[in-house]
């Protein structure tokens, strides 16, 4: 019986490393695996997985409005489908976690999805919020912050390096723009 995993972490956790290993060992047994992204994230380019150390692959894009059920339905169809990786999960919608619930039941592939917890304000992002929910695994991935204590929250930070407490939830970017912190530190800099 297939399931649905959910890796989620803050900023600088490895959670794109942990994606390309997990995608590498089933690849490296000879299995196909099917990574996909979100289309909005556009960093190190459209249709790929990139890990700050430096690895990367290619991957399938996805939007809002797109039925991944039946996108992966159709490589399936193609040839044994082992897994499938996806990146940057916190963009997922809710009708889209609830399609790779689908993926997992009625297709028996597992789905590895990775991705943050909450937003810079705190705020659950919805697709972390259902993949919390139903998913059959949750695993955290520890990143540290800059006390030397877990860090469970991101602050998104403007060029002075304040932290930025309004804005629109999505805003692509990395270590230039976020910081993750601990609870305590995250609420010392975002609510001074």
């Amino acid at each position: 019986m297939a399931k649905l995993y959910f890796y989620y972490s803050s900023m600088n956790a490895g959670k794109s490393t942990a994606l390309l290993q997990s995608s590498y060992n089933y690849r490296e047994r000879g299995m196909n695996t099917l990574v996909m992204a979100p289309e909005l994230d556009d960093r190190f380019g459209i249709g790929k997985v990139t890990s700050r150390i430096g690895l990367e692959t290619e991957a399938v894009t996805f939007r809002p409005d797109d039925n991944l059920l039946e996108q992966i339905a159709e490589h399936v169809k193609s040839g044994p489908l082992h897994c499938v990786l996806i990146d940057e999960a916190q963009f997922l919608t809710r009708d889209q976690v609830f399609q790779l619930g689908e993926v997992t039941d009625s297709l028996n592939v597992p789905v590895l999805a990775y991705g943050l917890r909450t937003d810079f304000q705190g705020e659950p992002f919805e697709g972390s919020k259902y993949l919390l929910a139903w998913s059959d695994n949750l695993k955290e991935l520890k990143a540290i912050c800059h006390c030397g204590t877990k860090a469970t929250m991101v602050v998104r930070m403007d060029e002075n390096g304040n932290a930025i407490r309004e804005g629109s939830q999505i805003e692509i970017g990395g270590n230039d723009r976020y910081v993750s912190m601990c609870r305590r530190h995250f609420k010392k800099h975002f609510y001074g």
